[in-house]
């Protein structure tokens, strides 16, 4: 079967820009493309580890950045392409607060949607223009399986994966033919500070170098829809096909809520 996307198994002198990496998979993911060789620029608000890395290793670089500011994402994205041409963007910033309708917050609603969502079109907004004008590279937004069907808890985070997802879609039918691949990433549940925020047994839980592990084999792999894993994205595969008559039901039977 023909890949999607233009393999990627060399990573020597490859800049990458990782958007929302300080901690969990972004991190981890920034560790192993590093010791695969390529260069490394790494954004978020907070610097948690990366300031002391990007300090002892001239690889990695270190730039702060708030991606709800428009300005911020901008004068980011010109400082980075100043020093050159990326050959990949990964969008990895995000936000989550478990959330239902019968508690329903508006003000965390939106924070949801500045930064898992409206963040990543502030990015791509910044970086399209060179990727096109360079016709080639590679964009990979990072969104998560709880965006596949509606679920409890995930009033406001949900959502804004849903959108993520159809839109990794929409760019994929509209760069493929100017040079440029598009992935999703769709993990299940990793073991992060944002998942420790969830008071349920989380089933077949990942640590964050599984996952950066399993990105990497599907950008080598030119996959498109990038899940894992797979003992459990495969079974939520085929919820997502189910009519809602079954689904419904079986969800709340299995979430108790």
């Amino acid at each position: 079967m023909k890949a999607l996307n233009t393999p990627i198994t060399d990573w020597t002198g490859r800049r990458v820009w990782l958007v929302g990496a300080s901690t969990g998979i972004g991190l981890a993911c920034a560790q192993q493309m590093r010791q695969a060789g390529a260069l490394v620029i790494i954004s978020a608000r907070n610097p948690q580890g990366v300031s002391d890395w990007a300090a002892s290793d001239t690889g990695v670089q270190w730039q702060p950045l708030d991606v709800t500011v428009q300005a911020d994402v901008q004068a980011t994205a010109q400082n980075i392409l100043a020093q050159g041409p990326l050959d990949m963007v990964v969008y990895a910033a995000g936000h989550y607060r478990a959330q239902r309708a019968t508690a329903m917050d508006l003000q965390q609603l939106l924070q949801h949607d500045r930064v898992n969502y409206q963040g990543a079109l502030q990015v791509l907004d910044a970086v399209l223009p060179g990727l096109l004008a360079q016709g080639h590279g590679h964009i990979s937004l990072l969104s998560s399986v709880a965006g596949w069907r509606g679920l409890p808890n995930g009033l406001a985070y949900g959502p804004t994966k849903a959108a993520l997802t159809h839109l990794a879609e929409t760019l994929y039918l509209d760069l493929q033919d100017a040079g440029i691949g598009v992935s999703v990433v769709n993990p299940g549940f990793v073991d992060t500070p944002l998942t420790a925020q969830n008071e349920f047994t989380m089933p077949a839980l990942i640590s964050p170098e599984q996952a950066a592990q399993a990105m990497l084999k599907g950008w080598a792999q030119g996959t498109f829809d990038i899940h894992f894993p797979k003992r459990f994205t495969l079974w939520l595969k085929l919820l997502r096909v189910l009519p809602y008559r079954w689904y419904f039901p079986l969800v709340r039977r299995f979430t108790g809520l």
